[in-house]
C-alpha cells in the first residue's frame, strides 16, 4: 500500500480625440519602447515565495543520518506546526513534530525541523508548505537518503496548496471582489463626476447597493476561507474558530477586516449619495456637497483599494514603496473606467433621459484612467515579469500577455464608442423620442381615461394598471431605440462591457499566478540541482610556507571523482627538493560560502612518508567550493592555504 504525503493543518470609451489613429499609433510606440527598456534592464527578484535551496539536497545521498532538515527561499514565508514533516520510507515521522526553527540571517529566509535520532538508511521524503509574504500558500515536496536510495511507499503530493474546492471557492469570491469594488467606486464616481441627476436613478442607485453588497460578501467569504485555503484545505474548516482567530493575527487577515471597516463608512457614504444629495435642489448648496462627497469617496476608495495592495504582490519584491501607491492608483482607474462604463450601461438602457454632456464628460474620465492604467501597468509588469523570457514561457507571462490583448480590445471598442458619442446630438433621449412615441403616448392616454367609464371593479383597475405599465414600458423602449446613433451607442458600450468581464476574469487569475520572476529562478534553482554533476578527478597543487626551519613545501591533492556525493581524497606533501615531505599534522576543510554551508571539517589518515588519505569525503551539493588546507611541520609552526575549486 503506497502513503501519500498528508495534508497540513492551519497555518498562521475611448476619449474624443481628434486624431484618434495618430493617438493610438503613438501611444503603442511608447508602450513598446518602454516596455523594451523596463524589461531588457530587470534584475532579479520574486513575489511568490519558492524554495531555493535545501539541506540535504533534493535527490541527495548522505553518508550518515543528518540532526535536521533546512529549508531556504527567495522570500519571507509563514510557518507553523506541521509545516514540514519529514517521512521515512514506510511513511513514519521521522522529524520531531517541532514548529520549524526560524534561522533567517540578513537576507537569507531559511527554516529547520530537527529529525529523530538514529535514523536508518533509505530514502526519505520532505513535504512543507507555507504561505508567502504575498499571502498565496504555497507547497512542496523532495526525497533524500540515507546511505543509499530504497524504495519508499511515501507518493509525492501532487495537489497545490490553495486547491480543490476551497481554493475555487476562495478564487471565485476574489473575482467577485474585484467586481464589486469597480461597482462601487466606479458607479458612485460615475455619479458624482459625470451625471449627478443620476443619483435619483434608481437604476443606477441598485447598481451601486449591489456592488457594495458583492464587496461585503466576497470579504466575509474570504475571512472564513482563509484558514482552510491556506492549511487544510478543507471545507468544514470555516467553523474552526482558532483557525479564524490565527488568520486575524496574519497581514491578509488584517487587510480582510480593515476592508470591512471600510465598507463600514462607505455605506454612510451611499445613504447620502443617493439620499440627502439626490434630494439637494439649492445649486450652491449641492456644489458643496460634491466637494465633500468627492473627497469622502475617494479616501475611501483609496483605503479599499490599499487593503489589496497591503496584503498580495504589490507588498513585497522590489520596491514595495512604490509598488503600493502605484497599484492602489491602478485599482482606482480600473474602476474608474470599467464600474463607470457599466453604469453608463444601466443608464443607457433603464433611464432615457440621461444627457448626452454625461456621456461626453465620461469618455473623457475613461480616456486618463487609460493613461493612468497603461503606467501603473507598466510598472507592475516590470516588476512581476522582469524579462521577455519571462513573458512568453511562464504562465504568469502568458496571462499578462492575453491582459494586454484583451485591454488592446477594449480600447477598440470604447475608440467606436467614441464615435458614437460624437454622433449624438444635445439634449436627452427623452426629448430625441418624443415624436417617435407619439402614437403609444396617444394609447397609453386612452388606456388612462378608460377607468371614468366602466364600473370601479378591483379586478378590472388591476388589469387596467398591467395594462398601463405595458404601455409605458414600450413607450419606453420606443424612445430608446427611436435614436439610431444612440442605439450604436448603447450595443458598443454592451460590448464593452462583455470584455471588461473577461478581463476581470484574467486578472483574477493573474494576481493568484506566481509571477514570471520567481518562476524563472525557481526554475534556473531546480536545474542547477538536479542536473547531472560532472565526474572527473579534481587535482589541485598549493605552495605553502610555514615560517619555521625546513617549513616550505607543496601541498597536492586529489579529489575523485570530483562531484557530489561520497568522495575520495588523496594528500601528498612534497619538500623543497620534490622528495615526499614528513609533517606532524595535516587538517582540511570545504566551505560553500553562497549556501552558508560548512566549513566541512576533514581529518585525513597518514598513509605513508609525505602521503595522507580520506575516504567517503561527503560534497552535498554543486558548487565552487573553498578549499582550506592547514599544514602543521613543527610543534609551533604552521600555516593555512586555501584555493576555490568548483566541484560537480
Amino acid at each position: 500500500m503506497t502513503a501519500t504525503a498528508p495534508h497540513f493543518g492551519p497555518t498562521p470609451s475611448a476619449s474624443p480625440m481628434r486624431r484618434p489613429l495618430a493617438a493610438a499609433a503613438l501611444l503603442a510606440v511608447f508602450i513598446g519602447t518602454v516596455f523594451g527598456l523596463l524589461l531588457g534592464g530587470a534584475g532579479p527578484a520574486s513575489a511568490h515565495a519558492a524554495l531555493t535551496g535545501s539541506d540535504p539536497q533534493d535527490g541527495a545521498v548522505v553518508a550518515t543520518a543528518p540532526k535536521e532538515v533546512t529549508l531556504t527561499f527567495s522570500e519571507q514565508v509563514a510557518m507553523g506546526d506541521g509545516s514540514v514533516r519529514v517521512l521515512d520510507p514506510s511513511g513514519k515521522r521521522a522529524d520531531t513534530g517541532a514548529e520549524p526553527r526560524n534561522l533567517q540571517s540578513a537576507s537569507t529566509v531559511k527554516y529547520s525541523v530537527p529529525l529523530h535520532a538514529g535514523l536508518p538508511d533509505g530514502t526519505y521524503t520532505v513535504a512543507w508548505q507555507a504561505v508567502s509574504a504575498d499571502s498565496h500558500p504555497v507547497s512542496g515536496a523532495f526525497t533524500f537518503s540515507i546511505g543509499a536510495p530504497s524504495k519508499t511507499t511515501v507518493a509525492l503530493p501532487t495537489d497545490q496548496a490553495g486547491g480543490g474546492l476551497v481554493g475555487t471557492l476562495y478564487g471565485i469570491a476574489r473575482y467577485a471582489a474585484y467586481a464589486g469594488f469597480i461597482l462601487l467606486a466606479g458607479g458612485a464616481a460615475f455619479v458624482l463626476a459625470c451625471w449627478q441627476r443620476g443619483a435619483s436613478a434608481r437604476p443606477l442607485q441598485r447598481l451601486v447597493v449591489r456592488g457594495w453588497m458583492t464587496l461585503t460578501t466576497a470579504t466575509l467569504a474570504m475571512l472564513l476561507l482563509r484558514n482552510p485555503y491556506t492549511g487544510s484545505g478543507k471545507l468544514a474548516d470555516i467553523f474552526d474558530l482558532d483557525g479564524l482567530k490565527a488568520v486575524l493575527d496574519t497581514k491578509p487577515g488584517a487587510a480582510l477586516v480593515s476592508r470591512l471597516l471600510l465598507l463600514g463608512a462607505s455605506a454612510l457614504f451611499i445613504a447620502v449619495l443617493f439620499g440627502a444629495y439626490a434630494k439637494r435642489e439649492d445649486e450652491r448648496e449641492k456644489k458643496d456637497l460634491t466637494f465633500g462627497l468627492a473627497i469622502g469617496g475617494a479616501v475611501i476608495a483609496a483605503g479599499i483599494a490599499g487593503t489589496w495592495a497591503l496584503a498580495e504582490h504589490a507588498s513585497t519584491g522590489i520596491q514595495p514603496g512604490i509598488a503600493m501607491p502605484v497599484d492602489v492608483l491602478h485599482l482606482l482607474a480600473v474602476a474608474a473606467w470599467l464600474g463607470g462604463l457599466a453604469a453608463l450601461l444601466v443608464a443607457l438602457y433603464r433611464t432615457p433621459d440621461i444627457e448626452v454632456t454625461a456621456v461626453r464628460r465620461f469618455s473623457r474620465i475613461a480616456f486618463g484612467s487609460v493613461l493612468v492604467l497603461t503606467a501603473t501597468g507598466l510598472y507592475q509588469s516590470w516588476r512581476q515579469v522582469g524579462s521577455w523570457s519571462a513573458l512568453t514561457g511562464t504562465r504568469y507571462g502568458q496571462l499578462l500577455l492575453v491582459k494586454v490583448g484583451l485591454v488592446a480590445v477594449l480600447v477598440g471598442v470604447a475608440w467606436i464608442s467614441r464615435r458614437w458619442t460624437a454622433r449624438l446630438p444635445a439634449g436627452t433621449a427623452k426629448a430625441q423620442g418624443t415624436g417617435a412615441g407619439t402614437a403609444d403616448a396617444g394609447t397609453a392616454n386612452a388606456v388612462e381615461t378608460e377607468p371614468a367609464t366602466v364600473p370601479a371593479d378591483p379586478a378590472r383597475a388591476a388589469q387596467l394598471a398591467r395594462q398601463k405599465a405595458a404601455v409605458a414600458t414600450a413607450t419606453k423602449k420606443r424612445i430608446r431605440d427611436a435614436d439610431p446613433d444612440r442605439s450604436g451607442l448603447r450595443r458598443s458600450v454592451l460590448a464593452e462591457v462583455g470584455v471588461a468581464v473577461a478581463l476581470l476574469a484574467v486578472t483574477t487569475v493573474l494576481t493568484s499566478t506566481e509571477p514570471g520572476r520567481t518562476e524563472e529562478e525557481a526554475a534556473r534553482t531546480s536545474t542547477a540541482a538536479s542536473a547531472p554533476t560532472a565526474a572527473g578527478p579534481i587535482a589541485v597543487s598549493l605552495p605553502f610556507d610555514t615560517g619555521g626551519r625546513n617549513g616550505k613545501g607543496t601541498v597536492r591533492m586529489d579529489i575523485d571523482p570530483g562531484r557530489t556525493g561520497a568522495n575520495g581524497l588523496h594528500i601528498w606533501i612534497d619538500g623543497p627538493d620534490g622528495q615526499p615531505m614528513d609533517v606532524p599534522e595535516v587538517k582540511l576543510a570545504f566551505t560553500l560560502a553562497s549556501k552558508d554551508i560548512g566549513p566541512l571539517p576533514v581529518v585525513p589518515d597518514r598513509l605513508t612518508e609525505g602521503h595522507w588519505t580520506a575516504s567517503g569525503v561527503q560534497i552535498p551539493m554543486a558548487g565552487n567550493w573553498k578549499m582550506a588546507v592547514t599544514v602543521r611541520t613543527s610543534d609551533i609552526d604552521q600555516t593555512t592555504i586555501a584555493k576555490n575549486v568548483k566541484i560537480g
